[in-house]
């Protein structure tokens, strides 16, 4: 499923405002670093942030500018080995894992190569009107760039997290959170309807929306806060096989886990590495990046669940749980001022395709439907989500032991 493009595009004029303000929010986020934190890349799961900027590029030039531009000249032909993510139709593409091999191209060169595209770029929506399917790739590779914006603040984290000088992003102070009381919301037994269905964009994964039955339940209004885990790793939690997935203890004892990512204890003192610094640990901010085994684990131990992918989605269009990029004039990354849904939330959901679903078509039919094994969602956002990308349909996807994300819990009960 494809939804209609965004009314915001309309004509040449707001198509090409779209896209240098989409663009211009990527070098922003990178404003912040120095020059040699662009091209490390601690873990294989984490890309380097110059090539977030080369991707992001690749993708306008091979699904734009190669495909419907003839007097088109790439940039570098050699980009298109480097550059290319997973897509095995647009021909081979370097390792993810040996992406921080590369020192070159140098990032002013990769600069470069962002301003000759989006010259291109520009220079072809000032032609005219598009044609749907140009309109169409146009909107994806926007929505594309969004996705690599909230993934560059997860791996910068990871980056400066992993040095042991604990540099921070940013200098702006973290203002302690607010202490939320627990409220749960009740849902009756019934049909309903998921999935996206409304005017504007969508993944072809949202879609189409169909029925499902779901029972009574509640689920908490507020996610659980770093106080509540606390209690949990005082508990002795991490060391009680009965609370755990069996691949959840395994990987909790290969691993050496004992908190979760960021966390640092110094003497009886906890700490929480954020993009702000090592900051000590706000009791009343939500914990964040946690793995699915960890937020099961947490449920079990509370004596509640995860919900499903159904019922969070429910819950999140009946309510204003929208991320806070969506409810402020301005964007504050892990601004921990309020708890609410500033993470995105494990679902008990396998990731897998609704019913009747079909993939974009060509090159992007690999977008989405190759993913779907081995997978949990997560819904809701995060403080990490670009203006405008957030939507209660939208569905995240991760492996049960990542936790390098924007991950927490919410909980869910079977009513009695």
């Amino acid at each position: 499923m494809f939804a209609v493009v965004n009314t915001d595009i309309d004509d040449k004029a707001s198509h090409a405002n779209r896209y240098r303000s989409v663009r211009r929010y990527t070098l922003e986020i990178c404003s912040r670093l120095e020059t040699d934190d662009y091209i490390v890349q601690p873990t294989a799961e984490v890309s380097p942030p110059k090539w977030h900027l080369g991707h992001t590029t690749w993708f306008f030039e091979e699904l734009i500018l190669v495909r419907f531009l003839p007097e088109y000249i790439r940039f570098n032909e050699q980009y298109r080995l480097l550059f290319n993510s997973y897509y095995k139709a647009a021909g081979k593409h370097w390792l993810q894992g040996d992406r921080g091999m590369l020192s070159r191209p140098t990032v002013p060169e990769i600069q470069a190569y962002r301003h000759y595209v989006d010259k291109y770029i520009l220079e072809f929506l000032g032609r005219g009107a598009l044609q749907s399917d140009v309109e169409r790739v146009l909107e994806i590779g926007l929505h594309h760039e969004q996705q690599h914006q909230e993934l560059l603040y997860m791996d910068i984290k990871f980056i400066l997290g992993a040095n042991p000088l604990l540099p921070a992003y940013m200098d702006a102070p973290l203002p302690n959170s607010k202490v939320v009381a627990d409220k749960w919301q009740s849902r009756q037994e019934g049909i309903y309807e998921i999935g996206h269905h409304e005017e504007g964009f969508a993944y072809d994964n949202e879609g189409p929306q169909h029925k499902t039955y779901i029972q009574s339940h509640r689920i908490c209004e507020n996610t659980v806060t770093n106080g509540d885990f606390l209690a949990f790793i005082n508990d002795q939690v991490y060391a009680a096989p009965k609370y755990w997935l069996s691949l959840g203890w395994d990987w909790v004892e290969d691993n050496d886990i004992q908190c979760p990512l960021y966390w640092k204890k110094e003497g009886e003192h906890w700490y929480e590495f954020t993009l702000h610094g090592l900051q000590p640990l706000d009791l009343n901010a939500p914990v964040t990046h946690v793995s699915y085994f960890e937020a099961d684990a947490f449920a079990r131990w509370k004596g509640a669940r995860l919900p499903t992918e159904q019922e969070l989605e429910i819950y999140l269009s009946k309510s204003d749980a929208k991320p806070l990029s969506e409810r402020n004039n301005r964007f504050h990354p892990c601004n921990s001022s309020d708890s609410h849904s500033q993470v995105w939330c494990w679902t008990s959901s396998h990731y897998s395709p609704y019913p009747g679903y079909r993939p974009f078509k060509g090159m992007l039919e690999e977008y989405n439907g190759k993913f779907m094994c081995n997978q949990f969602v997560l819904k809701g956002g995060c403080i990490a989500t670009p203006h405008g990308h957030y939507r209660h349909t939208y569905r995240n996807f991760f492996q049960p032991h990542q936790r390098w994300m924007f991950s927490g819990i919410r909980l869910a009960k079977d009513s009695e």
